[in-house]
């Protein structure tokens, strides 16, 4: 997710200082002669880096190279953050690949035509994964890689959307208010479709006890003005998948013509391995188009990601165009224009390199790990939210057990964790079962047995360091860092889109210690 950043005022941006007043003082800079074989004794180190003006004049590379670099140190490590999805490790031969692909405009077919076939090679490995139709030319399944599974989702409400109002059309009918039948649950990016794109949002609400869509309810949610329904596999709070195959019967039985389409974000590279036999792509008849992050469980780093529509039929030919751009022509159905080559070829190294069977021993590797986890948490007395064995996703939601009578929340578990240098997401769950509070731990393919042995300690010097504290020193120690602690210095929210009440964390005030993504 890209954040909004506000423009300072001049007067904020003369307020440089991290102590009021200081800006007053004088501090004498070396002269202009003063060079030295040392980046940390160049005049560049007695001064503060740029912030929001550009330097009349340049810096030496290796200056600007070791300033941004000790900048950047103030990150948290990437391999520790448990909260994220998003791949860390990559083997050094990809890494070079991709790095020789920077360069490269992705769009320009015309000069690097086999970059585009590797894009051509890899829909066309992904749409088989998920058992895409291929038994003919003219109505075979056809896709393109976006720059995340954001994009992906949006290209496939758009092609919903408009194979509806075309229908409407045909027949003569209203076609103002479309709208589309989701999990509470989801992922912000179709919140930012259905608005940006003008569809009303039908919600099936989570319960305490269910965290997924109810099959029964999204069907009944189905009316004429419905332009398809959502269905996750892999939900970013839990991590469970849902029942793709009740709504596809339900819709069967009910003989209603409504399309389905799968966010499968984070579980499109992982159920085809961990559980092959799972109907939830193209084998159920009413799936039509579906998404997939490869920067997420495909096992590229960021950002690329995937959508494949089952046929012509539900990509409607007004949304593509054909142009001539550098001398080639092209077929065009993408919200973005240039970007670069490197993230796709990192995903067709990874699809040869590891085949299905290496795919399938990272996935159940994963899934061993996860369990494993799941059941040393529960042995220190968390009740565990998410599925195990494979029916969900490689993560464990875990929630404090009421019973224990404990005076601290997830949120100050969370906050302990933090300190150790983890982080482990803690947050309220979906509207409607906002009074659960849960943490989550991804496990990604970095995340070893060793790994897991380390923060399992930790979570249990946590707890212990808790029931240590009495109810007011932990409530007084969570003000604190609240106040005080920030993850990062820059304030990327415009005062203006504060406190805003159309999104579902805005109308339900959820809380979270950190982004569920």
């Amino acid at each position: 997710m890209v954040h909004l950043a506000s423009v300072p005022s001049d007067a904020a941006a003369k307020r440089g200082s991290v102590v009021e007043g200081m800006e007053n003082i004088k501090i004498d800079e070396p002269g202009e002669d003063e060079t030295t074989v040392s980046v940390y004794g160049s005049r560049f180190a007695a001064q503060e880096l740029p912030q929001h003006e550009m330097p009349e004049q340049e810096m030496p590379k290796e200056v600007a190279y070791r300033m941004i670099r000790d900048d950047l140190t103030l990150d948290g490590n990437p391999m520790l953050n448990l909260a994220s999805f998003v791949t860390t490790y990559m083997e050094e031969e990809v890494e070079k690949l991709m790095a020789e692909a920077l360069p490269k405009n992705f769009i320009d077919y015309e000069e690097y035509p086999q970059t585009a076939e590797i894009q051509n090679r890899c829909v066309s490995m992904i749409a088989r994964m998920f058992n895409a139709p291929t038994y003919s030319d003219e109505e075979s399944a056809m896709g393109t890689s976006t720059v995340g599974s954001s994009e992906a989702i949006m290209l496939g409400v758009l092609s919903m959307k408009r194979r509806w109002q075309n229908k409407r059309k045909a027949e003569g009918k209203d076609y103002s208010k479309p709208n589309m039948v989701m999990n509470a649950a989801v992922q912000v990016c179709w919140e930012k479709a259905a608005r940006y794109f003008e569809v009303e949002e039908r919600y099936s609400y989570c319960t305490e006890s269910r965290y997924v869509i109810d099959p029964e309810e999204a069907v009944n949610l189905v009316d004429e003005n419905t332009i398809g329904i959502c269905a996750i596999i892999g939900t970013t709070y839990t991590g469970e998948y849902e029942d793709v195959k009740a709504i596809n019967d339900l819709l069967v039985q009910k003989n209603i013509d409504c399309p389905i389409h799968v966010d499968a974000a984070s579980g499109g590279f992982v159920a085809p391995f961990v559980v092959p036999e799972l109907p939830w792509d193209f084998r159920l008849e009413r799936v039509v188009s579906i998404n997939v992050s490869g920067h997420k469980y495909g096992l590229v780093y960021p950002g690329v990601g995937w959508v494949v529509w089952r046929s012509p039929e539900f990509l409607p030919k007004e949304l593509v165009f054909n142009i001539n751009y550098l001398g080639a022509d092209q077929a065009s159905f993408t919200l973005n224009f240039s970007k670069g080559a490197s993230q796709v070829i990192g995903q067709y190294y990874q699809m040869i390199r590891l085949g299905k069977r290496g795919y399938r021993s990272i996935m159940m590797n994963l899934t061993r790990t996860a369990d494993y986890l799941a059941a040393n948490l529960k042995q220190l007395g968390f009740i565990i939210m998410s599925k195990g064995g494979g029916q969900g996703l490689p993560l464990v939601a875990f929630r404090i057990d009421p019973k224990k009578g404990r005076h601290y929340d997830e949120f100050a578990v969370a906050h302990q964790l933090r300190e150790r240098g983890w982080v482990v997401p803690a947050y309220t769950m979906a509207p409607h079962s906002e009074s659960l509070k849960l943490m989550r731990v991804v496990v990604r393919e970095d995340f070893s047995r060793s790994r897991c042995d380390a923060l399992v300690k930790d979570i249990k010097l946590a707890l212990q360091t808790l029931d240590e504290m009495d109810k007011k020193t932990v409530e007084k120690h969570q003000e604190h860092v609240k106040k005080n602690t920030t993850h990062h210095k820059s304030k990327p929210n415009h005062p203006h889109y504060k406190k805003e009440k159309h999104s579902l964390q805005g109308k339900h005030g959820k809380v979270s210690s950190h982004p569920v993504c």
